[in-house]
């Protein structure tokens, strides 16, 4: 099957479960590079909605496209992403892939006036995140992932042991508009964005992954800085995930499982994207229980998918007790709408015809260099 055809395949499930009112908020991973009996079944579920992938399923570009093409064999209508930042979050580094700098060289850059005058460092890292954005999008589009978990909003406040070097920069308005940059980068490519971790994480010391990180300051404070970029970006952002992190100023469950903090991403900064939680394996999502009652939890809040990652037997446990009432007719209709303008439209292009682009060529060249630098 042409990749035109498994496009329009994928779109005609998707827009089918829609009609159905079928809610599809799962997340889920594999272990391996291919799929398994115990994968198809799980991804046949009705309950899944998008497949994560990690290092762990990367063999190549040849196997990657295959893995892919056997995702959606089994479910058209699924979204596969992956966490594909740059820096050290980068899933995919052998077999033609760019190597691509941790966001906090491009808020380097944004500062480097040093050659040209005034403004230029500014100019030049913009047009090397929009490069950033776009190389990393057509590459993975060309191998049929559909999105990537970035960009990383969080400020840099020079304390987070698990955001560091992931964060463009600790000026809001610089972070707002080298994020903006990137994601134009990523739209070049066909692909949609990801803003994380909402309202931000990048001063609490501890690692989600392994703690749950308590933020102390009030919620002014919060939204004068690091919830600044969600508030400016506006339009630009499809997709956020919010942050393991509890601020007790304001609620006493984390982010991603407080309503008032969803809320306020609704209203107060009028986003109308996808919500994703972090991941519900996490230390950081323990408060909330168990895997079922986080996602049940967060799908309250208001999220509109949840990820469960590196638990195949927690994916069992949620998809049987996950509650499939949980949510109104009109918020599930209101999220499949929100989740279907994530699948990519723009059919991608095939590797060997993007080694060929003058615009991939260029692109690729502006990171070469800024990791050479």
């Amino acid at each position: 099957m042409s990749s035109k055809k498994k496009q329009k395949k994928a779109l005609k499930a998707a827009r089918e479960a829609y009609a159905e009112g079928r809610q599809a908020p799962v997340v889920l991973d594999i272990a391996s590079t291919a799929l398994d009996a115990d994968d198809k079944r799980r991804l046949a579920d009705p309950l899944v909605g998008g497949l994560i992938l990690f290092a762990r399923n990367w063999q190549g570009r040849q196997q990657l496209t295959e893995l892919v093409a056997e995702i959606k064999e089994v479910r058209p209508d699924v979204l596969v992403c992956v966490d594909h930042e740059g820096g050290r979050v980068q899933r995919f580094r052998t077999d033609g892939y760019t190597h691509l700098p941790p966001m906090r060289a491009l808020g380097e850059m944004w500062m480097d006036d040093a050659h040209a005058g005034p403004g230029t460092g500014a100019m030049h890292a913009m047009q090397a995140a929009r490069a950033a954005g776009y190389v990393l999008g057509a590459e993975l589009r060309a191998c049929g992932v559909d999105l990537s978990f970035t960009p990383v909003l969080d400020l840099d406040f020079g304390e987070s042991s698990i955001i560091g070097d992931r964060a463009f920069h600790r000026d809001p308005r610089v972070v707002t508009l080298l994020a903006k940059s990137l994601n134009h980068g990523l739209a070049l490519a066909g692909m949609a964005n990801c803003g994380k971790h909402f309202p931000g994480h990048g001063f609490v010391k501890a690692d989600s992954h392994i703690a749950v990180p308590v933020d102390e300051r009030t919620l002014e404070e919060i939204l004068g800085e690091d919830a600044a970029p969600y508030d400016w970006l506006g339009l630009s952002l499809a997709a956020v995930m919010p942050a393991h992190v509890i601020y007790p100023k304001v609620d006493r469950y984390p982010a991603g499982f407080s309503k008032k903090w969803l809320s306020m991403l609704r209203k107060r900064f009028a986003f109308d994207g996808v919500i994703f939680s972090d991941d519900l394996s996490m230390e950081g999502a323990s408060v909330a229980g168990g895997v079922v009652d986080g996602a049940h939890a967060a799908l309250r809040a208001g999220c509109d998918m949840v990820l469960i990652c590196n638990s195949p037997d927690k994916v069992d446990v949620l998809l049987d007790g996950l509650d499939r009432t949980l949510r109104e007719p009109s918020v599930v209709d209101a999220s499949t709408r929100r989740i279907l303008r994530l699948i990519p439209m723009q059919k991608p292009a095939d590797w060997n015809d993007l080694q060929k682009d003058a615009r991939y060529l260029a692109a690729r060249k502006t990171i070469r260099s800024l990791s050479a630098a």
